[in-house]
């Protein structure tokens, strides 16, 4: 429904509860696991983010009793149109820090 690559998803309550990791393997423990085994109730706040096309979702759960029969859930709101990976970034670009000492940006990819 959202268009994600690789999503992280986590409950967004200070606690970095991570339901979903794009690190294969990391949480397929809770894939057959409740939304409510994690405490997820209506109000709930989840943060999305997809790394790979550089954009994060906010996800109100909301609890409803309305939804039409053999419909499980229900997206409100603007998602997003289909993007694709980041492109990559010309390797002769110059990135300053903002100051204006000459520093160069770290050249190091962490994951």
């Amino acid at each position: 429904k959202f268009a994600m690559v690789a999503p992280d998803v986590q409950i967004d309550d200070g606690k970095g509860t991570i339901l979903i990791s794009s690190e294969e393997g990391e949480t397929e423990a809770n894939n057959h696991r409740k939304l409510s085994d994690f405490g997820i109730r209506n109000g709930t706040r989840l943060q999305a983010d997809d790394f790979l096309q550089d954009y994060t979702l906010l996800i109100n759960v909301l609890h409803s009793e309305d939804l039409e029969k053999d419909v499980e859930f229900e997206v409100v709101g603007d998602t997003p149109e289909k993007v694709g990976p980041k492109p990559s970034e010309p390797t002769s670009k110059n990135i300053t820090n903002g100051s204006d000492d000459g520093a160069q940006p770290s050249t190091s990819r962490g994951k």
